[in-house]
């Protein structure tokens, strides 16, 4: 089983130097840190001590701000490029979270289970959506939380996700998105569940293109975060 394609590690493979430049090619996900962790305080509490894998950690944009809340941070990303920038920028930021050269099917079971695992904006990149899930699930204690962030398979996520986001506005490069690769809600809340989660929450989210500022939305037509709780409906909360 394997949950790599090529293609997309090619492409961050490319991009990898740009991850902290806030005008760059990644300059979304940074508008979109402060909402993910608005997202992730809410619903988890404190993260003090808590075992967290970042899976598809890029160059440590998420790394860092769970650092910063005292997480046992654990980065796995397949690009080595994206790891030897977010090493050398966390160690300028003296923070020390562990970046490891692994897909989620090939981190070793000698790294343990994790409280939390968080696939942001990475489900849409995989090869195989349902054998990254149960990877995933794999790799969590019992109770442990799992959070999605992704697009919505839709008209306007095809719209504004790649056409206007990737050709009319430039805010990312061609080619980082393929639509048939978007994952509905109710698809990935039924994947889920069968996994055995429970507990879901599902929040849509959107962006003012004028400001690029993300906020949270009733509609889950293009972007949402998911989160689900492994057979369990107790989360370890302070």
């Amino acid at each position: 089983m394997t949950t790599l394609d090529p293609a997309e590690l090619s492409h961050f493979q490319r991009l990898s130097a740009t991850w902290w430049d806030e005008a760059g090619p990644f300059q979304l996900l940074h508008t979109l840190t402060p909402l993910r962790m608005a997202f992730l305080r809410k619903h988890a509490g404190s993260l003090e001590g808590l075992r967290v894998l970042d899976v598809g950690c890029g160059g440590g944009l998420l790394c860092e701000p769970l650092a910063r809340l005292d997480a046992e941070v654990v980065g796995i990303d397949p690009v080595e490029e994206n790891l030897q920038v977010a090493r050398a920028h966390a160690e300028a930021m003296g923070l020390s979270p562990t970046y490891l050269p692994y897909a989620i099917e090939d981190l070793p079971k000698e790294m343990g289970n994790f409280d939390l695992i968080i696939a942001s904006e990475i489900i849409e990149h995989v090869a195989d959506a349902q054998a990254f899930l149960r990877a995933c699930t794999a790799r969590l204690q019992e109770g442990g939380a799992l959070l999605v962030t992704t697009l919505n398979k839709t008209i306007p996520s095809y719209v504004l996700g790649i056409l206007a986001a990737e050709y009319l506005f430039k805010w990312a490069p061609v080619g980082t998105h393929t639509w048939h690769k978007f994952i509905s809600p109710p698809v990935l809340a039924e994947n889920l569940k069968n996994l055995g989660f429970s507990t879901q929450y599902i929040q849509g989210v959107r962006l003012a293109p004028f400001s690029k500022a993300w906020h949270f939305s009733a509609s889950t037509a293009i972007n949402y975060f998911l989160w689900a709780q492994k057979n369990s409906v107790t989360f370890p909360k302070s």
